[in-house]
């Protein structure tokens, strides 16, 4: 993840904004296409067994996630696809109110809604 972000930061500051917003997406499609299920099958083929994902509120924190995609998408493009300091701020902050949400249903504070 922090090479992630260096890299992403080392192409901004060199006016490349489209390669860092690729890199940041790209990452995370490796990460779930590639990251997720080599594990699963190293762990699957010797252990002869599945893994159960049980999580009460992993259809809403995938409701979250896509609704975030689509205004981060939506965002942008109402900046006219330019990247600016303050749309920083604002995707630091949805990180920040995603994972502050996603924390708070772990611990059992609130309950997800679906």
């Amino acid at each position: 993840m922090l090479a992630d972000l260096l890299t992403s930061v080392i192409v901004a500051q060199q006016g490349l904004g489209d390669m860092a917003v690729s890199s940041s997406i790209g990452s995370n499609i490796f990460d779930i296409l590639i990251g997720l299920p080599l594990p699963w099958i190293t762990y699957t083929a010797y252990n002869d067994g599945e893994i159960a994902v049980g999580n009460d509120s992993l259809r809403f924190s995938i409701f979250m996630l896509i609704l975030m995609l689509a205004s981060t998408i939506g965002i942008i493009a109402a900046f006219q696809w330019r990247m600016t300091k303050f749309q920083g701020l604002v995707f630091m902050s949805f990180y920040a109110i995603f994972v502050l949400i996603s924390l708070l249903i772990e611990y059992n504070s609130i309950s997800a809604p679906f």
